[in-house]
């Protein structure tokens, strides 16, 4: 009987595993529509080119090293290696009420779940550095985030290793239960150093620093992503609890898809109701945005709060975005899609507001976690960026720009019927 039972678990476990994984692999999906409908269409073709192949990048970068680094062990396939499946069933015989300890999946299925958050990490760069980066700068710029600089601070946090061998952020409190900080912060930590090393868009900014708003050519593809990433989430913070085969983790699951859908729905109407007391009207993109941010800023703790707490959360996120967007504007950061606002300001908040509902993390361990992690990110990605720009440059020329990025990058572009 305890066979079968822990059979039954470990399948139930790594489909789990698998099934989440799938979801948030989706976001993928999700980034590339957003970023398609928030820019120009001269543009759309380039984006959704990098999309695709920041993914496949990310995959395989993080199979060859990623992994590796972050949580040790060998390289390549021989480094994924399923659980002692015999000396486990041994534990879990021993347990009265089944195997609460070590994990229970494949091993495979972990890596699967882990390799479509470090894609996500990087679509966030992709947005932020739209319609005026060369294609291979941002290619060769992914090779670097997800093969190093995202696993390196990865294994600070999530592989309890000590910061440079100085400290350990587990030890001081740290905690990020779904990556607030260690997906969303630092990939905006990447895509700001990426945006300041290469500079507004022609004609966002006016002579007297005024702000020109180039509006996104499709809203309806835009709308499209939001709900897709918003789907998505539900993998990405559902299945970061690592667990579904018992009572316990069962109910903490549905907990967390509860928390992570109410907390996307105060992060929409609190950003909508800003947008309308600031503008006079409804911004669909500050709306869109919004719902994007009370995703970011539950997904530090979607486990701890209450549904009303988590709505709360996710309300301040919607709020922080607007203002995030506003300022950066007028600081002359270009952000084609609010990635910076949405990921990094939003995913600080989210950091702090884990102690708010949980009594065993506090303020101090948040901040040091949070520093840590965008110094080290943006530092590390600064550096790149300078030496990518060094070798083979990272802004196309003026009349690429002018022109649109898909026929100098890709060759075609992608609504031809419409161009005259």
């Amino acid at each position: 009987m305890q066979d079968q039972i822990f059979h039954l678990q470990y399948a139930m476990d790594t489909f789990y595993f698998l099934v989440c994984g799938a979801l948030v692999m989706w976001m993928a999906a999700g980034f590339t529509m957003l970023e398609a409908g928030l820019i120009r269409s001269k543009n759309t073709t380039e984006i959704l080119t990098k999309n695709v192949a920041l993914f496949a990048i990310s995959c395989i970068m993080y199979l060859v090293c990623g992994y590796a680094i972050m949580y040790g062990g060998g390289i390549f396939l021989n480094g994924i290696a399923d659980v002692d499946v015999s000396s486990t069933l041994s534990d879990f015989a021993g347990r009265d009420g089944g195997f609460e300890g070590g994990s229970i999946y494949s091993a495979a299925s972990d890596f699967f779940f882990q390799v479509v958050f470090v894609a996500t990490a990087m679509s966030i760069v992709s947005g932020a550095v739209a319609e005026r980066m060369k294609l291979w700068a941002f290619l060769l710029f992914a090779v670097v985030m997800t093969g190093v600089i995202y696993p390196l601070e990865g294994s600070w946090t999530w592989g309890g290793n000590d910061v440079f061998g100085l400290f350990n952020l587990g030890e001081l409190g740290f905690s990020d239960f779904a990556g607030s900080g260690i997906v969303h912060m630092a990939g905006a930590a990447a895509a700001l150093a990426g945006v300041l090393v290469l500079g507004a868009r022609k004609g966002k900014y006016g002579p007297n620093g005024e702000v020109r708003a180039i509006p996104g050519a499709n809203l309806p593809l835009a709308t499209l992503g939001t709900f897709i990433l918003w789907m998505g989430w539900f993998g990405f913070n559902g299945g970061s609890v690592l667990k579904l085969g018992d009572i316990s983790n069962a109910n903490a699951v549905a907990m967390v898809f509860l928390n992570t859908n109410t907390a996307a729905a105060g992060g929409a109407v609190a950003a909508m109701v800003l947008a309308r007391i600031l503008f006079g009207k409804a911004d669909l993109t500050m709306l869109l945005n919004g719902a994007l941010a009370g995703l970011v800023a539950i997904t530090a703790g979607p486990d701890t709060p209450s549904a009303l707490g988590a709505t709360l959360i996710g309300a301040v996120g919607g709020l922080i975005v607007v203002v995030s967007i506003i300022t950066l504007d007028k600081l002359k950061i270009d952000d084609p899609v609010g990635a910076i606002s949405v990921h990094g300001t939003v995913g600080l908040w989210g950091l702090l507001a884990v102690p708010l509902t949980n009594e065993g993390v506090g303020f101090g361990g948040q901040i040091i976690g949070a520093v840590t992690i965008f110094v080290w990110v943006f530092a590390a990605s600064l550096v790149a960026w300078l030496i990518i720009k060094a070798i083979i440059g990272l802004r196309v020329s003026e009349e690429e720009e002018y022109e649109g990025v898909d026929m100098s990058e890709c060759g075609m572009e992608a609504y031809p019927e419409f161009t005259k």
